[in-house]
């Protein structure tokens, strides 16, 4: 079985049409994995739903908490893509013997098919399965080791960090 941990980001973001804002409402995953057809067992928890802009190092340790608390050594957490590599890195550094895969969307699920989501998820729940234990971000079809990874905020994607 899968843990799959749902924090927010641009990932669970719904629009709104009357103003243009983005806010949180509820978790797309079910819907995702509904339409996706996914015949993996996975079980779902919100940790919670904020922009990773605003989270705190309460937060952090939340997630870290419920990483180590699982009975999965399956996890797949859905954050946000602007400190992803941050949290990544937070739960490196405690040694959870498990292989642990944060993905993210660059667009909302809630956009329909211009949006990454879909995509990201399905790499994230494939990658969980074949990576040895160890703390990955997924993100556009590839992999990256927690320390191995930038955020390219100019290009809009994740890429090898190089030294």
């Amino acid at each position: 079985m899968i843990q799959i941990f749902i924090t927010g980001g641009t990932f669970d973001k719904s629009y709104n049409y009357k103003n243009g804002s983005l806010f949180f409402e509820k978790t797309h995953l079910p819907e995702m994995l509904k339409r996706s057809k996914s015949q993996l067992d996975v079980q779902i928890k919100t940790i919670m739903m904020i922009d990773s802009l605003e989270m705190k190092s309460s937060d952090i340790k939340k997630i870290i908490s419920n990483c180590k608390k699982s009975k999965k050594n399956k996890i797949v957490i859905t954050h946000g893509t602007d400190t992803m590599v941050n949290t990544a890195k937070a739960i490196a550094v405690e040694k959870i013997d498990k292989t642990i895969i944060l993905t993210g969307a660059m667009i909302p699920y809630a956009f329909g098919s211009s949006s990454d989501g879909f995509f990201n998820l399905g790499c994230a729940l494939s990658y969980v399965q074949t990576l040895k234990t160890g703390v990955y971000i997924t993100m556009h079809g590839q992999y990256f080791k927690w320390n191995e990874v930038i955020k390219n905020s100019v290009e809009g994607c994740f890429e090898k960090k190089t030294n």
